[in-house]
């Protein structure tokens, strides 16, 4: 079985999915962050393709970087400047390079939680 890792995340505000929320994956690679790719979600707040599949998922520990105040700015006129969350980091661990990770993100202006999901 080929390994991958997908991500979703779900606008917990407005009760609905985060469509055009930028994403970008980064791997640590020699103790500094190294960018893999940048994504934007559809409008079932997922990414078009897996952010890593087949031979691109390898061990080891990466960040998702969710955009969620661009995000939430273009939702409402209402939040304060700055926002009170900005980017959302999610740190995490690939051991098993043939699993599938699932990281979602559930997030208004003022919270997030995150869980591996399936």
């Amino acid at each position: 079985m080929e390994g991958k890792l997908t991500t979703h995340v779900l606008d917990t505000a407005n009760g609905c999915p985060a469509a055009g929320m930028t994403i970008e994956l980064w791997k640590l690679e020699e103790n500094r962050y190294q960018k893999v790719s940048s994504h934007t979600t559809n409008a079932d707040g997922r990414t078009d393709s897996p952010l890593l599949i087949a031979e691109a998922m390898i061990t080891g520990n990466y960040e998702l970087l969710f955009m969620a105040g661009d995000y939430f700015a273009q939702q409402t006129d209402v939040l304060p400047t700055p926002p009170f969350l900005d980017i959302i980091p999610i740190r995490f661990g690939i051991a098993e390079a043939t699993s599938h990770y699932h990281v979602p993100l559930l997030a208004s202006p003022w919270s997030y939680s995150t869980y591996r999901g399936s």
